[in-house]
């Protein structure tokens, strides 16, 4: 009896041994097949963003120095930028939030041969230039664009409003732009609800209130999430929106990088915002996983 369960044993950990080999031959497989992109992603990604670092730490002697940096903390200028910056792209996830929750709720419970139709009506801004599309609201929101024109003709107001070159403009442009962002991960995940949950709810004696916001509405979080996120990280290094529809008068991070290259040419200055703003956005993102499961968020997994 000794005998057979020492044998047992011995089996079972040449088995062990064997799996421990076979897996470790299988992540060396992968790792060599994985090696390429692993390259590509170090040229394209990691060495640029390497050298932004490298080049806000040399000053204007070509030495070593956080001068830079000094500057960001001395001129007010600077903290203006990114509280506008932050002001921006967080008014802008909200007005999407707004926009993109009821939508992505109407598509989500459109019989499916309506749904192709809607979706393609979400998708279609993505066949237009991001440039096109904010001239495109420069001209209808101008003093003498469409929309003031048609809302005097109506009555809704007696002289033309100033709905350009001001913060009401750039909120409405990256609104529009960034409005399919946040609808295509929310849909997916109002998708996956099961209407069998909602009923179950009305059968006991929830009020369809209730019944939204305590089954289906927590159920939708992750994909909410998951399109707030990416807003509002696209939105911290927005350029040509705010310098079209903002007319100066919105300065955001970008904005100002462009501004310091095109009037100083000043790469260490530019670099360090360029830093500062890289910095941010990981820190938005780290606070977002204490808070939020990143794999639930952004995959829609419960």
């Amino acid at each position: 009896m000794t005998q057979t369960a020492s044998t047992t044993g011995q089996a079972q950990a040449l088995n062990e041994v064997a799996l421990a080999g076979q897996e470790r031959r299988e992540q060396w497989t992968l790792l060599g097949l994985s090696t390429p992109a692993i390259l590509v992603i170090a040229i394209v990604v990691l060495v640029p963003v390497g050298w932004l670092f490298y080049l806000s730490f040399v000053g204007s002697d070509g030495e070593f120095s956080l001068e830079h940096y000094k500057k960001m903390i001395e001129y007010k200028s600077y903290a203006r930028v990114f509280m506008t910056t932050f002001q921006v792209s967080l008014l802008t996830t909200l007005i999407c939030i707004l926009l993109g929750y009821p939508l992505a709720y109407f598509l989500a419970h459109l019989p499916g041969r309506w749904t192709g139709l809607f979706m393609l009506a979400v998708l279609l801004p993505f066949w237009t230039s991001l440039l096109v599309r904010t001239y495109a609201w420069l001209v209808l929101l101008q003093r003498k664009g469409l929309l003031n024109d048609l809302a005097m003709q109506i009555g809704l107001w007696d002289s033309p409003i100033k709905l350009v070159h001001n913060m009401t403009g750039t909120l409405i442009g990256m609104a529009h732009i960034m409005l399919p962002f946040l609808v295509l991960p929310l849909y997916g995940a109002m998708k996956k609800i099961e209407p069998d949950m909602m009923h179950a709810a009305s059968n006991l004696g929830a009020s369809p209130i209730r019944s939204f916001w305590n089954v289906y509405f927590p159920l939708s979080v992750s994909g909410l999430v998951a399109g707030a996120l990416i807003v509002f990280v696209l939105c911290l290094g927005f350029y040509v929106t705010p310098a079209v529809l903002g007319g100066g008068r919105v300065v955001m991070v970008a904005t100002q990088i462009t501004a310091i290259l095109e009037y100083r040419f000043d790469w260490g200055a530019a670099s360090a915002l360029g830093v500062v703003l890289l910095i941010a956005t990981i820190g938005v993102l780290y606070l977002a996983g204490r808070f939020f499961k990143f794999d639930s968020a952004l995959f829609g997994k419960g």
